[in-house]
């Protein structure tokens, strides 16, 4: 079956159309369906403003529906995929809104020192919200009492599911199953990446453990010490200021 909106039987009068060419400003004929067009007058090919690439994120048939996505699409792919990795992660976890928060505090985390780091956003995002997705599958195996490696070795292969059921592109998958890998258990050289969630993750357990009950200054000297980014240094600053407590 076509999709809707891509089948012509559907069109009306809006859906041929005149875009200005970014380059030239002469105005190049779109086709609500493609992709992106090339200007006659100057030979700029510019992706279609109008079209909603939305599906494409994650449709495993996207190129055979839309034809040869542009390169402009592509390179945004994986970071519009994170948003349905944060959907998929509350979903799995259900009722357990502590977990769902404290992924999405992760989250928040990553992708602040991520933009100061220069990080790639999808597999940090990503990996911040898998981080622990195994933990349900732990705690039937292994009971309350785990460890971090019990967790991470039942995240794992939740984690690749996942993106898998979300056609993410094999090297994302590969490099987000690395980062929840072997998160408890860092090497001395770890990839940007992983030194982001790590930071991150870090940063939120601390946070919340200080909710829970206020931390000494101690505590907050420990993390600054163990963070890996600089990013991560400066996030760790702002909370302890935040939080009333003076770390060097």
């Amino acid at each position: 079956m076509k999709c809707p909106g891509q089948d012509m039987q559907y069109w009306n009068s809006e859906s041929i159309y005149e875009e200005k060419c970014p380059k030239c400003s002469e105005m190049v004929e779109f086709y609500k369906d493609d992709p992106s067009r090339k200007c006659k007058h100057c030979g700029h090919r510019f992706v279609n403003p109008k079209m909603d690439f939305g599906c494409a994120s994650y449709c495993q048939f996207a190129e055979q529906c839309l034809g040869n996505l542009p390169e402009e699409f592509l390179a945004q792919r994986d970071n519009l995929l994170k948003d349905r990795v944060a959907v998929e992660m509350k979903r799995y976890f259900k009722n357990d809104f502590k977990r769902i928060s404290h992924a999405s505090r992760v989250a928040r985390y990553a992708e602040r020192i991520g933009k100061i780091e220069a990080g790639n956003l999808a597999i940090i995002l990503c990996a911040s919200y898998l981080l622990h997705i195994g933990y349900p599958q732990a705690v039937k195996k292994h009971g309350e009492a785990l460890t971090n490696r019990q967790v991470e070795e039942e995240s794992v292969p939740v984690a690749k599911e996942i993106l898998d059921k979300l056609s993410a592109q094999e090297q994302l998958v590969s490099s987000v199953c690395a980062i929840i890998d072997h998160h408890g258990h860092p090497e001395q050289e770890e990839s940007r990446e992983f030194d982001i969630v790590h930071d991150a993750n870090s940063i939120a357990e601390l946070e919340e453990r200080h909710k829970n009950s206020p931390l000494p200054q101690a505590d907050f000297s420990v993390l600054n010490e163990q963070i890996r980014t600089e990013g991560g240094r400066l996030e760790a600053k702002e909370l302890a200021a935040k939080l009333g407590v003076h770390i060097n």
